[in-house]
């Protein structure tokens, strides 16, 4: 894992070899469609459902997203969830997608979330078994593959920042071609419509406005969870250093959606975390909280008097 901090270094490249960065696994239910005139339920009709999953793992799993050699035990786990909710025709669908991804922690067996998003609103692509899935960050081939590039390097950006400052960084500029190759397309989610789109998300990574998010994952994570067998008193400052980050971002635009995420993916976490550290710190965490995400607050009200 040492290498992660050397990810500066890192150049980006896209050539097919044997080793890949992700170890996902991906569910397609189709259960609404089977109760349906919409499932073309004929016997042979419902491999498709297994082509989808089989195609999307391959896209995730089998490309090259970087030349970043990884160890099998390095691989990025990560899990994508596509519940299908109509079919308008043989080859085109709308569903809801869900990503989730998690990080080992340092000299742990203990892995912690990173990104667990359900995208707002319903999912339309199109998917045909004889057709593979072509991606170019440059070029849209289809609503499919580039919205899965697109959570790809939003997660590969999230994932190295938690291991170097702005390790994130090469990501998610790709991830910000792919939105400027797919905003011309006739599907929702690329032009920054509603709160929740891949625009925002994109936006958030990539506006220096919000600099200090990118610091708060890695002092999160790498200053923070990372060392909590080594020194926790110290550990513990890094993440109270990391909601201050994320305070920054929150002044400058409030109810940022990155923001958001990273509170409610985090929140309970924290709350164990800071359960048995002194009063003053727990405090500390309660205030932040409490001004970044009021919402969340509720889950350590107990810090509140202390």
């Amino acid at each position: 894992m040492r290498r992660f901090i050397a990810i500066v270094l890192i150049m980006l490249g896209f050539c097919t070899v044997s080793a890949q960065e992700f170890r996902c696994v991906v569910s397609v239910n189709y259960q609404k469609l089977m109760n349906t005139t919409q499932a073309y339920d004929s016997g042979g009709d419902k491999k498709i459902f297994e082509s989808m999953k089989q195609a999307i793992e391959d896209f995730v799993n089998g490309r090259r997203w970087t030349n970043i050699e990884l160890e099998q035990q390095e691989l990025i786990d990560c899990s994508i969830s596509l519940i299908l909710n109509s079919r308008s025709t043989a080859t085109d669908f709308t569903g809801q997608l869900t990503i989730q991804m998690r990080r080992p922690v340092f000299n742990s067996t203990y892995t912690t979330g990173l990104f667990n998003y359900m995208e707002q609103g319903n999912f339309t692509f199109s998917f045909n078994e004889s057709q593979p899935l072509e991606f170019d960050p440059n070029n849209f081939y289809g609503n499919l593959s580039a919205t899965l590039g697109f959570y790809c390097y939003i997660m590969l950006g999230i994932y190295f920042d938690s291991y170097a400052p702005n390790g994130g960084a090469p990501f998610f500029g790709l991830a910000e071609q792919v939105v400027q190759s797919a905003e011309g397309s006739s599907y929702a989610g690329w032009r920054g419509e509603g709160a929740k789109s891949r625009y925002w998300f994109m936006e958030n990574h990539t506006n220096d406005a919000y600099a200090p998010l990118h610091e708060a994952y890695y002092n999160y994570h790498r200053m923070g969870l990372d060392m909590m067998t080594k020194d926790q008193p110290m550990a513990r400052q890094a993440i109270i250093t990391a909601l201050r980050n994320l305070l920054q971002v929150h002044k400058t635009r409030t109810n940022l959606l990155s923001v958001n995420q990273f509170i409610d993916v985090k929140m309970q976490e924290i709350a164990s975390i800071f359960r048995p550290a002194p009063a003053q710190e727990q405090k500390q965490v309660f205030d932040l909280i409490k001004e970044i995400s009021p919402i969340n607050a509720v889950k350590i009200k107990e810090f509140e008097k202390k």
